[in-house]
């Protein structure tokens, strides 16, 4: 069908087309005078910049006058446009032609430079020497084109930057700029560097330097690049010629990038005097240098009396001990120092604040209780097995505390370590409709309790679903605009904002539809006409959430065929016809032809005579519209030698507008016809259409490859090629001490890139076995802690 229509197409504009009428210059002719004019009235030709002296202007097409007498003496002169006087009109006569020439001046004219000025628009006056009356005039517009005759400059021509010694690989640390008047690839160039570096390398077009190497501070604190701009067109034809350097100073920074990390063991003192000893901290930063070494630790807060004082042992040791006797009486549940170490660094690093509990040994016991009756903890729905909820243990706690969750059927979900109070999850949530658990904690020698309420907060771990796989609906093209197609409907799992859906058409042309972005209702934004789009729209509707941090999406692709229905009336080529036949024009002989066209249906119009037929004389064969003479014209008197022919054409539903046709019969003129009619344009019109739904329906076919890479979860995590096989620790390492740092990457976007870690080893109690426990850092990233008790 779409070949056909073309086809149609193609032809119907060979048969409107018609040659355009020639240029004909006014000019002063008079049927004495022959003519005299210029063959167009602005002519268009190109000259180079810094041409030489006596350069002719091109031109695509001959300019001047065709000579009508060969005894004519053309000249040519600029009247205008030409100021700077850098142009010369020439003659040249080859045979009847007498060819305007434009060209450069010599001698002390002004060089053409494109930078400055690059169209000139000369007026030319012509004349025939002797003749006064022939004069002529036309405009030759100039245009200057571009030479590679100007070089990058730089700007500015100096850079200074100070980067970090730890500054990573291939990271951008500058940027340089150039420009070049010259256009096109005149007007490119290329960085590089003066002399070859290892360390550095700069972008060849955008001028963006960045590091190649790992740099040393000891070995070199500060680097002096140059950098150069190369005209293109010189690298291309082997011209090393440099238009202009930039330096760019690097100075390169030791960065203190570690802060201190503190170990505390506590000491049991046995007896109670001055300077007994309570603990030993050692420091350790894994700096280079002056960053590397530990200045102090100091005690930052619960010490108000100043009874504890910090006496440096060895370069990275340190040890607490008491200004005075301690009357641990005033002090039953202990004393809660607060440390902070600092390095000597610049700037200095501090060290995350460390709590050191001190007690005395023969300390009388005191009540112990959990800290709160009621705790209150909030979980993420989407959180792995082995999340941490919280800690929940008696203060002050004996060295044999035990602890369990009482059995019930929240409590089935998570799991307790005995030793440290550390409740984590021992089974995903997310398919458990609850969102509160309600776990009671229970320390079993002294039997304390403790109730704990895990409230679970909604993630955005649903996308849509769309009700139906895909849409496919058919609607006519007499449909207004405003009206409602069809609905699509999708449902989200989630709660909230979560769950709150709104929809949206993706497509890469412009359509004649629009969605309702809260009820999924697609309806129409304008009039659709079967005629003058494509028959079928494909395109996508997208369902998002609102979530956080990231939306959910998901498509769906829907369908909208367009059907056709008989909504035009068949419209005729040619109307008011009118003429003369003679009145011996022959019986059977063609008069005229009606024309009718019907967008709707090409192919079944037909013809009928309503009026002014009565006499019979004669026939519109109803399929071709062919008017002929049906009866012999002898008989009729001069009196009614007129008829009005009111003809119509239907395509079986739609009548078109009547036309006329006049027919004069004339006597003493033998086996004459003579026809006139107006043209209605309606082929060109229905050309045009057709073109239109062509196009149209080519438009569309490109977005059937489209897809939305951004929507697709394509890639899986892949771990940091880093990964241990072992990790060693140390038996006397304090509880809550960071072990190893894992880090994974993702390269998809969006929530798809989104990383959760969590350990699996096939034995899902094994972290109370050896005490391993998971602490979620980020979504990036997590730490291993260590639970031990001594």
């Amino acid at each position: 069908m779409q070949v056909s229509l073309l086809g149609l197409t193609l032809q119907l504009l060979l048969l409107i087309s018609k040659p355009s009428a020639g240029y004909n210059q006014n000019s002063h002719e008079t049927q004495d005078v022959p003519s005299f004019s210029f063959t167009h009235s602005v002519y268009h030709a190109t000259v180079y910049e810094n041409s030489a002296a006596r350069t002719y202007a091109n031109s695509k097409i001959k300019m001047g006058i065709q000579l009508s007498k060969r005894s004519w003496e053309i000249r040519y002169r600029i009247t205008s446009g030409d100021d700077e006087g850098l142009f010369k009109a020439e003659d040249y006569v080859l045979g009847d032609f007498s060819f305007l020439r434009i060209r450069t001046k010599g001698g002390n004219a002004a060089i053409l430079n494109r930078e400055i000025q690059d169209n000139y628009v000369l007026t030319v006056k012509a004349y025939v020497k002797g003749e006064s009356l022939l004069e002529a005039w036309t405009k030759v517009s100039i245009q200057v084109l571009d030479m590679n005759d100007l070089r990058p400059l730089f700007s500015p021509t100096t850079y200074s930057v100070t980067i970090a010694e730890s500054t990573p690989l291939r990271t951008s640390i500058a940027q340089v700029t150039a420009t070049d008047a010259d256009i096109g690839s005149n007007g490119e160039f290329y960085f590089f560097f003066k002399d070859k570096m290892e360390l550095f390398a700069v972008h060849p077009t955008s001028g963006v330097v960045y590091l190649s190497g790992k740099l040393n501070v000891d070995e070199q604190d500060r680097y002096d690049l140059e950098i150069m701009a190369v005209d293109r067109g010189m690298k291309l034809y082997g011209n090393n010629g440099v238009s202009s350097t930039a330096k760019l100073f690097v100075h390169i920074d030791r960065v203190n990038e570690r802060a201190p990390v503190m170990t505390v063991v506590t000491h049991a003192s046995a007896r109670l005097e001055k300077n007994s000893l309570y603990a030993l901290v050692s420091v350790e930063d894994f700096d280079e240098g002056l960053n590397g070494e530990i200045d102090s630790v100091i005690i930052m807060d619960g010490d108000p009396s100043g009874q504890f004082y910090i006496e440096r042992r060895e370069e990275e040791e340190f040890a607490i001990k008491s200004t005075e006797i301690i009357n641990w009486e005033t002090f039953p549940y202990g004393c809660n120092l607060t440390l902070q170490a600092k390095d000597r660094g610049t700037p200095p690093q501090l060290s995350a604040p460390q709590v050191l509990h001190i007690m005395f040994s023969n300390q009388q016991a005191t009540e112990a209780n959990f800290e709160q009756e009621f705790y209150v903890v909030s979980l993420n729905e989407v959180s792995p097995p082995g999340t941490i909820v919280g800690f929940f243990k008696i203060k002050p706690e004996p060295d044999d505390a035990e602890y369990i969750l009482t059995p019930s059927a929240d409590s089935t979900f998570f799991k307790i370590n005995t030793l440290t109070g550390v409740i984590s999850t021992s089974h995903w949530l997310t398919h458990v409709s609850k969102d509160i658990f309600s776990l009671e904690v229970l320390e079993v020698d002294s039997n304390l309790r403790a109730k704990v309420q895990v409230a679970i907060e909604d993630a955005n771990d649903n996308t849509p679903e769309f009700f139906q796989s895909f849409y496919e609906v058919f609607v006519n093209e007499s449909v207004p605009a405003g009206t409602n197609i069809l609905t699509v409907s999708a449902v989200d799992e989630d709660k909230g904002e979560n769950g709150y859906i709104t929809y949206s058409i993706h497509c890469l042309q412009q359509l004649p539809f629009k969605i309702n972005q809260f009820s999924g209702v697609i309806s129409s934004n304008t009039d659709l006409d079967f005629e003058a789009s494509p028959e079928v729209f494909v395109f996508v509707v997208r369902a998002s959430d609102w979530g956080s941090p990231y939306r959910r999406e998901s498509e769906v692709n829907v369908t909208i065929h367009l059907q056709n229905i008989n909504d035009n009336k068949p419209l005729f080529e040619k109307v008011a016809c009118k003429g003369v036949i003679s009145v011996d024009f022959p019986v059977d002989e063609v008069i005229t032809t009606m024309s009718a066209i019907d967008i709707d249906e090409l192919e079944l119009v037909k013809y009928k005579i309503i009026s002014g037929n009565e006499l019979g004389l004669f026939d519109l064969n109803p399929d071709s519209g062919v008017l002929a003479l049906r009866n012999s014209l002898s008989a009729l008197s001069p009196k009614h030698s007129i008829f009005s022919l009111k003809i119509t054409s239907t395509d079986g539903e739609n009548f078109s507008d009547p036309m006329f046709v006049n027919i004069s019969v004339v006597h003493g003129k033998s086996l004459y016809k003579h026809f006139t009619c107006k043209e209605t344009s309606v082929a060109q019109r229905l050309a045009e259409k057709l073109l239109k739904k062509s196009k149209a329906s080519t438009k569309s076919k490109t977005e059937e490859g489209f897809i939305d890479l951004f929507s697709v979860n394509r890639q899986t995590p892949q771990f940091d090629k880093a990964f241990p096989t072992d990790i060693a620790v140390q038996e006397d390492l304090k509880v809550g001490s960071s072990v190893f740092q894992v880090n994974a990457y993702d390269g998809d976007t969006g929530f798809n890139g989104q990383i959760l870690y969590s350990i699996s080893d096939g034995n899902t109690d094994s972290s109370h076995s050896r005490g391993e426990e998971i602490f979620p850092n980020s979504y990036q990233n997590f730490i291993w802690h260590l639970v031990f008790c001594s």
